[in-house]
C-alpha cells in the first residue's frame, strides 16, 4: 500500500513534465516554514501547475515528507504594475516519514492536502515568491487534521 501510494504521488508530480521542460516552465527553490525544504514547480498550462516538495520538520516529532499538488491559479484577483500575482489553490497528497514525540514510535503517514496561497512572479526575472497554507487530512494510519504553511521562492529555468 505504501509503495503504491508513493508511486501515485510521484507520477502525479511528474505529469506534464515534457510540456513544462520545452517551455522553460520548471522552477526550483526553497520553502521556509513548517516544514522547511526544497520546492519544485512546473506549469502545464498558463493557469495550471504541479508542485512538489521534499521537506523536514523538527516540531512535534522529527520527520521528512514528500508532497505533490495539482494547482490552479487565478491571475484576475490582483492588479500589479509589473509582473503578475495570483491566488492559487488545489489538491494533493503527502507522505510523511519519521518519529512521533508522543508515542516514541516510527510513523508513516499518508495525507490529503488542500493548498491555498498567493504567488508573485517578477516580470524580467525568472523568480516566483509564494506564501501558502495547507490544511491536511491524515488518512493512514489514523484520521487527523493537520496544518502546514510556508513562504518561499522558486527560480525558473
Amino acid at each position: 500500500m505504501k509503495k503504491a501510494a508513493f508511486a501515485l504521488l510521484l507520477l502525479g508530480c511528474l505529469a506534464g513534465l515534457s510540456f513544462a521542460a520545452s517551455n522553460h516552465n520548471i522552477g526550483l527553490g526553497i520553502m521556509l516554514g513548517e516544514p522547511t525544504g526544497i520546492s519544485f514547480k512546473m506549469w502545464s498550462r498558463q493557469t495550471v501547475g504541479w508542485d512538489a516538495g521534499a521537506a523536514w520538520s523538527f516540531v512535534g516529532g522529527k520527520y521528512f515528507q514528500v508532497h505533490g499538488d495539482f494547482l490552479l491559479h487565478n491571475f484576475n484577483l490582483f492588479r500589479v504594475e509589473t509582473g503578475r500575482m495570483s491566488l492559487f489553490y488545489g489538491a494533493g497528497a503527502r507522505l510523511k516519514f519519521g518519529s512521533n514525540d508522543t508515542t516514541g514510535g516510527s510513523d508513516t503517514v499518508l495525507s490529503r492536502r488542500v493548498p491555498i496561497g498567493i504567488s508573485y512572479e517578477f516580470e524580467k526575472t525568472p523568480v516566483e515568491l509564494f506564501l501558502g497554507v495547507v490544511p491536511m487530512l491524515d488518512l493512514i494510519p489514523s484520521t487527523e487534521v493537520q496544518m502546514a504553511g510556508a513562504i518561499g521562492f522558486r527560480y525558473y529555468f
